[in-house]
């Protein structure tokens, strides 16, 4: 590894990217909180879950809808797809665009509210685009292939009751402070989401046991041990138990160089007992993917070096390195490089909780609940 902590590679970024920046190290901090967001998207991606990806959504608490919260990235159900053809010679991608091409295919678009978004615009890509969207649901569009004069889009209608969300978090205390008010903060934020996205709610016996409640539409409730209950609800086919449930993920990283997966601090440990799943990007994964691709790249990669550089140099006109825009170059880049290194890169996370569990694990889980059929369930 190139750099032994988050502290020297946040010091590194400081001065070669940030120094024009008021606070050169707040400023990487920031940026440092943007890469773990990027690299949990293309995970995503990579893990092909594409078309179930929402981001930014506003997520209803369970039992009380007058309550949401954006959470980073959501798992919805396809209600429906459809694949068409755009002309690539114009300068932007816009919804209409889309949407003409979507009506010329036949696709029923009645009861959608069309939105202002731009899928491309001037070589800006939008992940997770909305084009449209309903009192059930979001329409969206991304970028199948591109044929050079033409692309081909992947459009895909996702009920707005997300199955699984996942939600990125940087704690710890930063060098020189003894204590980190902030990061405690935004880790009980993060935890009381987790608590209240899902109809499987964790109880504590008075022996420290953790276990979990669930409760069915008649009033009825299961009560068994935490894990044993999660496993039943995702292998199961029953109604009751899916219809209000979510699948919560966390991923932290490092924020200062004083805990690990295996030393955890307060934020830590607030955390691995809200999310369902907890996973901890480590430094040596952090440190690689800066490293490989935005200090020391290849030729393939330069690109997304110098769109990183560009994004955060002083006078910048638009970022396109961040989880909503990215450079639709860089987009290709970065997704070949994800599905070349997946094995290498899914081996930059420790899973903190639930215990003895393997990352194969969670991909297993989240499979399973993208292929129910979710039609049934929730209607």
């Amino acid at each position: 590894m190139a750099y032994e902590s988050v502290d020297k590679l946040q010091k590194v970024l400081a001065d070669k990217v940030f120094s024009h920046t008021k606070d050169p190290k707040k400023a990487a901090g920031r940026a440092l909180g943007t890469l773990v967001e990027i690299i949990t998207y293309y995970l995503l991606k990579s893990w092909g879950l594409n078309n179930q990806i929402s981001i930014e959504r506003g997520l209803e608490e369970y039992g009380n809808p007058d309550i949401t919260h954006n959470v980073e990235y959501s798992l919805h159900p396809i209600i429906r797809s459809a694949t068409v053809t755009v002309d690539k010679s114009d300068k932007s991608i816009t919804s209409n665009i889309v949407l003409k091409a979507l009506e010329a295919a036949n696709f029923n678009l009645k009861g959608l509210e069309r939105k202002s978004n731009h899928l491309l615009s001037n070589g800006i890509l939008r992940n997770a685009c909305t084009i449209a969207t309903s009192n059930n649901s979001f329409l969206l569009a991304s970028i199948k292939t591109d044929n050079g004069d033409t692309l081909e889009l992947h459009i895909y209608e996702q009920n707005r009751k997300p199955y699984a969300i996942f939600e990125c978090k940087r704690v710890g205390v930063e060098e020189g402070m003894s204590k980190g008010p902030q990061t405690i903060e935004k880790a009980k934020q993060g935890a009381y989401v987790a608590r209240m996205a899902s109809s499987l709610q964790k109880i504590r016996t008075e022996k420290g046991e953790l276990h979990g409640i669930i409760y069915k539409s008649n009033g009825s409730y299961v009560i068994k041990s935490f894990v044993e209950l999660m496993e039943e609800v995702i292998y199961s086919n029953d109604k009751e138990l899916l219809r209000r449930f979510i699948l919560t993920v966390g991923i932290v990283s490092n924020h200062g160089n004083w805990f690990t997966s295996d030393n955890p601090n307060k934020e830590l440990k607030v955390l691995a007992q809200s999310y369902d799943w907890l996973l901890f990007l480590h430094d040596k994964g952090l440190s690689e993917f800066i490293e490989q691709l935005l200090l020391k790249p290849k030729k393939q990669h330069q690109l997304i070096r110098d769109t990183f550089l560009s994004s955060y140099s002083e006078g910048k006109k638009k970022n396109q390195f961040t989880k909503v825009q990215m450079n639709f170059e860089v987009d290709k880049i970065l997704l070949n490089y994800f599905n070349k290194n997946l094995k290498n890169i899914e081996s930059w996370f420790n899973i903190i909780s639930p215990k003895k569990k393997k990352l194969s694990t969670l991909k297993d889980e989240l499979n399973v609940l993208k292929n129910k059929n979710w039609t049934a369930i929730l209607k």
